[in-house]
């Protein structure tokens, strides 16, 4: 078991890791996904201690690691790593690869050694390629290399990161096969990924990283199919987000059209969906919110979900319970409901924007 106490890692300029804490049980396959500089591989290189965390503890099996007398050869016995760049050495056959860590660190024979490298090859569907330099290999090759090297040491731990990003897109797939058989041997495994199907077809649990820690912690189901925080549910549905504040009939609406045009011209959002975006915001907020909550800020949140093509417009605000629907401007209304998909309506008194307006805005219309 690995035990995580408000791990922190910082730079110079940054702070990838700013409290994360985590028990990673015997047997857990977890996928790490988030946004680029949330700290993915920061994460598993601290753990493996190549980066020394700045504050904070990593138990292995009980034992803080992490600990200034602590030798760290007996952790990487029991935790392997596989590189995105595959690390392997140009100038050793792949065979001898395989071979150098268990007879250096496990004080193997070289039999013993080369015997356990043939086997791995085969298991990795590298037979044959023993005696082949790693520039001779495909990078797909190169990776499957990689992997049965880092399973030469026996570890209980496995740490790949990712694995697949530097592969040919038609290389992806045969290493991807390796790690889901690697999976079903109930050694505990931590991959950074950014692909999404993948994740959810090898976990049984997945880390969501951001704003410095594990931001949500759960299920491939739940994280993918219900997500329960904010951010989460954004980076799994590919959100694209703006988000504006009209505080006053003063606001500047001709600064956020020019603003909005940006935000849609940056994510390719079509041009028909764009204005009914902007048409959105001018009946719903200008025309039927605005006159009537003078002194309230209205919070506008626009998310374009490029894989759902579809675009929704938020509108939050605090005060008495008031519906748009039911205010005197029928008009307005009646363009707006015209021009999307659907429009709802909550109140929610316990929150301190109570009112929400949601306008759901398809590209199939």
């Amino acid at each position: 078991m690995i035990e995580l106490q408000h791990l922190q890692k910082k730079y110079e300029n940054a702070t990838p890791l700013e409290d994360v804490n985590a028990v990673i049980n015997d047997g857990d396959v977890i996928s790490i996904i988030g946004p680029s500089g949330a700290g993915k591989s920061t994460l598993i290189r601290c753990i493996n201690m190549l980066e020394r965390p700045t504050s904070g503890k990593i138990l292995l099996d009980g034992v803080d690691i992490t600990a200034p007398k602590y030798d760290l050869t007996q952790a990487r016995r029991k935790m392997g790593m596989v590189f995105q760049s595959f690390n392997l050495f140009g100038h050793l056959t792949v065979i001898e690869n395989l071979m150098l860590a268990p007879m250096d660190l496990l004080k193997k024979s070289k039999q013993e050694a080369y015997d356990t490298g043939v086997a791995l090859l085969k298991r990795v569907g590298l037979s044959g390629r023993e005696f082949q330099y790693p520039e001779q290999l495909s990078g797909g090759q190169k990776q499957r290399v990689a992997i049965a090297r880092t399973l030469a040491m026996d570890p209980d731990v496995i740490l790949l990161d990712e694995p697949t990003s530097a592969l040919d897109p038609t290389m992806v797939g045969e290493v991807q096969a390796v790690i889901r058989d690697l999976a079903k041997t109930g050694k505990t495994m931590l991959i950074v990924t950014h692909e999404m199907n993948f994740a959810r077809a090898i976990s049984n649990r997945v880390f969501y990283m951001d704003q410095g820690g594990i931001y949500e912690d759960g299920t491939p189901e739940q994280i993918f199919d219900h997500p329960e925080k904010e951010l989460t549910r954004r980076f799994i549905k590919k959100l694209k987000v703006l988000e504006l504040t009209v505080d006053s009939r003063d606001f500047d609406f001709i600064g956020a059209g020019a603003e909005i045009d940006r935000y849609c011209m940056q994510n390719d959002i079509p041009s028909r969906t764009k204005y009914r975006i902007r048409l959105a915001i001018e009946e719903l907020v200008q025309q039927m919110l605005l006159p009537v909550l003078d002194r309230t800020p209205i919070r506008v949140t626009v998310e374009y979900s490029e894989a759902e093509q579809t675009a929704t417009v938020t509108a939050a605000y605090g005060g008495e319970r008031f519906d748009p629907r039911e205010g005197e401007n029928e008009l307005s209304y009646r363009i707006l409901s015209r021009s999307v998909e659907e429009l709802t309506y909550r109140f929610d008194p316990a929150r301190a924007d109570a009112n929400t307006v949601r306008v759901r805005i398809s590209e199939k219309q």
